[in-house]
């Protein structure tokens, strides 16, 4: 199985403390809460050792760790149900998501 071209950049990317605060910055559709936006934004872009970072940095920027998401949940609640979701689901419920 390979990797669709956009993952193959991700696996490849250094992400330091700086790279990971750059997930801070994007801007939401319409119609989408900004905080779970960047929760959703990270999640898909990151692996799960930089996203516990990302989770810090979000908490620290005073953002929502329990904003809710166009389906009506926390971003945690849409994530418990993934497969592969274990290590980002620990850090959102450090950080006292719910």
């Amino acid at each position: 199985m390979s990797l669709r071209k956009d993952k193959e950049k991700v696996l490849g990317e250094i992400f330091d403390d700086a790279r990971i605060a750059t997930f801070l910055n994007f801007t939401a559709p319409a119609g989408v809460n900004a905080d779970f936006h960047l929760l959703e934004k990270a999640y898909r872009g990151m692996r799960g050792e930089n996203f516990a970072t990302f989770v810090n940095l979000f908490i620290a920027a005073r953002k929502d760790v329990n904003a809710i998401g166009p389906e009506g949940k926390t971003f945690l609640q849409m994530i418990k149900t993934h497969r592969l979701s274990e290590e980002f689901v620990l850090a959102l419920e450090k950080a006292g998501a719910k």
